[in-house]
């Protein structure tokens, strides 16, 4: 029993700070999918996606991305 105590605490403690940080990444793709889907489909197509691999590529491109596409990579760059 006094087991079950330090190992709910360590899941919480891993837990919480997960979960806190989900709506941020699911809030990251949608936006980059809504405001660069064109831009990645081609500049970047042949990048796999994740691990922020095509954030990477569009601001490699920076130059050739779209007005809306700009904002968001911004938006995504003051963001914690």
């Amino acid at each position: 029993m006094s087991l079950r105590i330090p190992s709910l605490l360590l899941l919480l403690l891993v837990a919480v700070p997960l979960a806190a940080a989900e709506p941020s990444l699911e809030k990251e793709i949608e936006a980059l999918s809504t405001y660069c889907k064109p831009d990645i489909e081609r500049l970047c197509a042949n990048v796999e996606p994740g691990g922020g691999r095509l954030k990477e590529c569009l601001s490699q491109h920076k130059e050739q991305i779209s007005v809306g596409c700009a904002k968001v990579l911004q938006q995504l760059k003051k963001e914690p």
